[in-house]
Parts: structure tokens; sequence; C-alpha cells
């Protein structure tokens, strides 16, 4: 059961009666002091059992809109209570349709994030299934002036020995230098590409970005 099913509630029938009969009232359809039912034509009128006519007629009697006394029918004493009635009643169920919503809303975002979720498990599962047959497949990374190894060449910061990796390519000035060898230096804006025996860049980026 998702949540907008677990927590959406129906009006109940006899508060249905209630707000249909209040409104008749508030209308004018019935004049103050005018009897217009027995508890039984209710139900007969509404297709409903005496049980769920006597709790609506208790509701509008509590509120003070009709009087009921067993054997004489309903009377009608008041057009203003009911008018409030009405309001507040339409005041509830604009609150429970923005609850609704809300709940709607919330599902909809718990199925896209469900979604996501399976999206980037394939992602994850495709990446290492494809790195898997693409073992010398390289990482790259971007250097910037928060390189703490700037203009330095790989040999002079003992790039291999510090981090298992092994510089296979420089790009340069839209020039890729390839094999660039112990030699080259680490000039900003370069990119460099790499390939790791852990099979991971973070000994790279935290040697790169986190001495300085």
């Amino acid at each position: 059961m998702d949540i907008e099913s677990k927590h959406k509630t129906a009006i109940p029938r006899y508060q249905q009666i209630a707000a249909e009969v209040a409104a008749r009232i508030a209308n004018g359809e019935y004049e103050e002091g005018e009897k217009i039912y027995a508890r039984s034509s209710l139900a007969s009128q509404y297709s409903v059992s005496p049980e769920t006519a006597r709790r609506a007629i208790c509701i509008l009697s509590d509120l003070g809109i009709v009087s009921s006394e067993k054997g004489n029918g309903i009377i009608i004493k008041s057009q203003k209570k009911a008018a409030d009635y009405i309001r507040q009643n339409g005041k509830r169920q604009t609150i429970d349709t923005i609850k609704e919503n809300l709940l709607k809303s919330v599902s909809r975002q718990k199925q896209e994030m469900e979604y996501l979720n399976d999206c980037l498990k394939e992602l994850i599962g495709a990446s290492v299934h494809f790195r898997s047959m693409n073992p010398f497949m390289p990482f790259e990374i971007r250097i910037t002036s928060e390189c703490a190894h700037l203009n330095k060449t790989v040999t002079e910061i003992q790039f291999w020995q510090r981090t298992g990796a092994t510089v296979i390519a420089v790009s340069r000035n839209d020039t890729v230098i390839k094999s660039p060898g112990p030699y080259v230096a680490l000039s900003e804006n370069d990119t460099i590409y790499f390939i790791t025996q852990d099979d991971t860049p973070d000994r790279v980026r935290e040697f790169l970005y986190s001495s300085k």
C-alpha cells in the first residue's frame, strides 16, 4: 500500500448527508420552524440505513441547526447556524484537499527517488562492468592554480611513488601529449590522464590538492 492510498480518507456518508441538508436549510429551501423529515424518510430519501440517517441528524442537532424528537420529525431551528456549518465544512474539505495533494506529491517524490536509486544502481553496475572489461581505461584530472605541485615534473614530485599511478597522457593547449615521460611538468590548465593500481583516482586527487 502506497502513501497516497494509505492516508486518503473519504468523507463519511452521514457527514455528506448532514452537509447537504444544512445547505438546503442555509439556501432557504426550508424555513425555521418547518418540519422536514422523519428519520425513516431521510434514510429512504438518501438510500442509507436508519443508523446513517440518525448520525446525520445528530450532527445537525448538536450544532443547533435542527431539533429532533422521537415521533416529531426534524424541525428547522437556525438557518444562520446551517450557513456557519457549511462555511466551516467547506474550510475543512479545503484542508483535506490540500492534505491529499501533499500526500500525492510525497508519493510521487518517493516513486521518483526509488526510480533514481534504481538508475544509480544500474549505472554503478554498468560502470564496474565496463571498467572490468576495460582495465586500462584512464582517469583524468584538471590541473588548476590550487595544485600543490604546479610547474614541477612528475619525477620531482615522485608521482608514481606517492600515488601508485602512471601518467599516460597530458592534454595541453588542445594538444594531447601521449606517453609524456617522467620529465613533463604539471602546468595550469593541463588535463592529465593516468591509470592506477587500485582503480581509484582518490590518491592522485589528494596528492595534488590536499597538501598545499
